[in-house]
C-alpha cells in the first residue's frame, strides 16, 4: 500500500485527490462506487502495476480527500464526466481503459459515449451499461416505499438516518447491507440504518483496518455529495442520440449481487440484451460473488481484468 502515490490535481476550481502506482503508456483509470473511495481498488492497482500498467484512481469531487463542490446539492453525473476529462488532460493522458464499480459504471460509460477518442475499453463490476434515460425511478414503481434508493433520494431523510451514527458505523452498515443478496428495503416505521444490528459481523474479507480507513475519509468528507451523486442525480437528463458503446468491454457480476434483484436487471444482463448497447461486451459471472467482488475476491477479479487488458486492448 505504501508504494501507492497520492497527489492533488487542480481541475475546474477544485483540488481532486488522485492515487497512482506504476508507469508506462498502458494506463487504467479506476472509478469507485458508494460507499467507496479510491481505496476500494487497492488490490487491483498493485496487481496491475506489477504487471506493467499505470493504475490511477481518483476520488470524485466531495468524496475522500477531494475538495467538496461549492454547492453539493447541485452536483450531477455530468460534473464527474467533466472532472475525469480534466484529470486526463492534466495528467496528459490521451487514451485510457476505464474500470468502474457500482454507480461508477454510469460516468465511465457516459465518458466513453461523449469522448470515445479517449477510451480504449471499459470494465464494470456490479452494474452494467444502462442507456441514458429514466434511472432507478423506474424501479420505484415495482418496489416498496422503503427501497433504499427511494429513501436516500429524499433530501433530509438519509441525513437524519446517518446523523444518528458516526461515519465509520454508517460505512460499516452499508457494506454489510450491500454484501447481501437482497435489495435493502426498510419497513414503513424503520430507517435503512436500522436494517443492520450492531452485533452483525463485517464480511470476512473486509477488515477493521479497511473500515477505519473508509470511516476516517467519510468523517472528513461527510455524505452530502455522496447522497447527491449518485442517488439524487440518477434521473439526470443527458442527451445522447446514439447510446452505443463500440469499444471492447467487460462486465463482471457476482451471482449473489443484490443488483440482480432490481426489476428486469437479471433478464437484461443474462439474456444479452445489454449487448445491444455494448456490442463488444464480454460478461463473466462469479458464483460466490457479492456486490463488492473486487474486495471480496481480489485475485479472481485481477485474473479477469488482466487477460482482458492483454488480449483485447494491448494485444
Amino acid at each position: 500500500m505504501e508504494q501507492i502515490q497520492h497527489k492533488l490535481v487542480q481541475v475546474q476550481g477544485l483540488k481532486l485527490h488522485v492515487a497512482e502506482i506504476g508507469a508506462g503508456p498502458k494506463v487504467v483509470v479506476f472509478l469507485h462506487g458508494f460507499p467507496e473511495i479510491w481505496y476500494s481498488w487497492r488490490h487491483q492497482m498493485i496487481c496491475l502495476a506489477n504487471a506493467g500498467f499505470r493504475a490511477i484512481a481518483p476520488d470524485y469531487r466531495g468524496y475522500g480527500l477531494s475538495d467538496p463542490p461549492p454547492v453539493p446539492e447541485k452536483t450531477m453525473f455530468g460534473d464527474l464526466v467533466s472532472d475525469l476529462l480534466a484529470i486526463l488532460d492534466f495528467l496528459e493522458l490521451t487514451k485510457v481503459v476505464l474500470v468502474a464499480k457500482d454507480f461508477g459504471a454510469k460516468p465511465a460509460y457516459l465518458f466513453a459515449l461523449l469522448h470515445p477518442e479517449r477510451v480504449l475499453g471499459v470494465v464494470t463490476l456490479g452494474v452494467p451499461f444502462i442507456p441514458p434515460g429514466p434511472g432507478p425511478s423506474q424501479y420505484q414503481k415495482y418496489l416498496p416505499e422503503g427501497f433504499y434508493i427511494s429513501r436516500w433520494k429524499t433530501p433530509g431523510r438519509a441525513e437524519a438516518d446517518f446523523g444518528r451514527l458516526d461515519a465509520k458505523t454508517v460505512v460499516r452498515n452499508i457494506y454489510i447491507l450491500f454484501s447481501r443478496s437482497e435489495i435493502p428495503i426498510a419497513a414503513e416505521n424503520q430507517e435503512i440504518m436500522d436494517l443492520v444490528d450492531l452485533s452483525t459481523p463485517l464480511p470476512p474479507w473486509f477488515t477493521e483496518e479497511d473500515l477505519a480507513t473508509y470511516g476516517a475519509l467519510y468523517e472528513k468528507s461527510g455524505f452530502q455529495t455522496a447522497l447527491q451523486v449518485p442517488y439524487r442525480s440518477l434521473d439526470e437528463d443527458i442527451n445522447i442520440t446514439e447510446p452505443v458503446v463500440e469499444v471492447p468491454a467487460l462486465l463482471i457480476m457476482g451471482d449473489k449481487d443484490y443488483v440482480f434483484k432490481f426489476p428486469g436487471m437479471e433478464a437484461y444482463i443474462r439474456s444479452g440484451k445489454v449487448k445491444e448497447f455494448v456490442p463488444a461486451l464480454d460478461i463473466i459471472y462469479l458464483p460466490e460473488g457479492s456486490h463488492f467482488v473486487q474486495e471480496q475476491s481480489p485475485d479472481e477479479v485481477n485474473q479477469l481484468i488482466l487477460p482482458f487488458l492483454n488480449a483485447r486492448i494491448w494485444s
